[in-house]
């Protein structure tokens, strides 16, 4: 069906108010990621000073000891819990698939039951598909100001379903930002707390001449302290899940925006041959108009 000047006007109309929808779309979501890119770095203070406090516990610390294998002479695998960040919103391309895809995988050989928490609608209908046991779902934050809030909640859920007393295992999915690619799925294991990971801290050299000593009960202050490289942890993953949503985000605008130009300038020559087609029709009837009477014209002279 051969378009009309109205529809192609319509078309072209249609196609500008859409792109600047996306482009609006892509301001936002730019600014989003320096916003929490921002974010990630500021934790940076935060997290050092976390790590010597731990290194100071650390060090006057033995090795955490090996809990004795349960009634019945054999060990019983932990059940491991999983925090996984994903997103609310779509057109972040394949960001949820990409990090469910890390989950499944990385659970799978690890023994013991499993059960996932997952923040963001769309990474939990894959985790779904996939068969993954459902602990609880959180939405994700909108602003900054709400990651807090949200990481306060994690701790606080993950927390009741230890209160079994079983050892705590858990696990921590995300995207991150990466220089190459948009994004990649990075895992880190929060709890128990790794052996080599204790002695890398223990291990750290102190900022200055005199090295501190734990004051009161040292188990009270390595309790905070671990409270505190959770939360660092938690705050750090949802900030750079984040900056990886509205990055992939932006790259699907970007192209969206690309696609919508190309589509404007073909439209645009559309609209212009059938124009110019239109104006060719007018003259080719004017001309014929007057041959005709100029023909008529003649045949009543004669």
């Amino acid at each position: 069906m051969t378009d009309t000047l109205e529809s192609l006007h319509h078309k072209i109309g249609g196609a500008t108010e859409l792109q600047s929808v996306v482009r609006t779309m892509k301001a936002l979501a730019a600014a989003s990621v320096v916003q929490y890119e921002r974010a990630v770095v500021a934790l940076a203070d935060y997290n050092r000073a976390v790590e010597l406090g731990l290194a100071v516990c650390f060090r006057q610390e033995p090795e955490p000891a090996v809990p004795p294998p349960r009634a019945g002479g054999q060990a019983t695998a932990p059940t491991v819990t999983a925090v996984v960040f994903g997103s609310d919103q779509g057109l972040v391309g394949q960001f949820n698939e990409v990090v469910a895809d890390f989950v499944v995988r990385t659970l799978q050989p690890l023994p013991g039951p499993k059960r996932v928490w997952a923040v963001g609608q769309r990474v939990r209908s894959y985790l779904d598909d996939a068969g993954l046991p459902q602990a609880g779902h959180f939405a994700v934050p909108f602003a900054l100001d709400a990651v807090t809030p949200l990481v306060g909640q994690i701790l606080t859920e993950t927390e009741t379903q230890h209160d079994d007393g079983g050892e705590a295992t858990l696990y921590l999915f995300h995207n991150r930002p990466t220089a190459g690619p948009v994004y990649e799925p990075v895992v880190q294991r929060l709890l128990p707390l790794d052996a080599t990971w204790r002695r890398g801290l223990a291990s750290l050299p102190w900022p200055g001449a005199n090295l501190p000593e734990v004051m009161g009960p040292r188990d009270d202050a390595l309790r905070a302290l671990v409270g505190g490289y959770l939360f660092v942890s938690l705050f750090r993953a949802c900030a750079e899940s984040l900056a990886s949503e509205n990055a992939s985000r932006l790259a699907a605008m970007q192209r969206a925006d690309k696609n919508i130009e190309e589509l404007l300038e073909a439209l645009g020559r559309s609209f212009h041959r059938v124009r110019q087609n239109s104006i060719d029709d007018e003259l080719f009837d004017v001309i014929a108009g007057y041959e005709s009477q100029a023909i008529g014209a003649a045949e009543r002279k004669t």
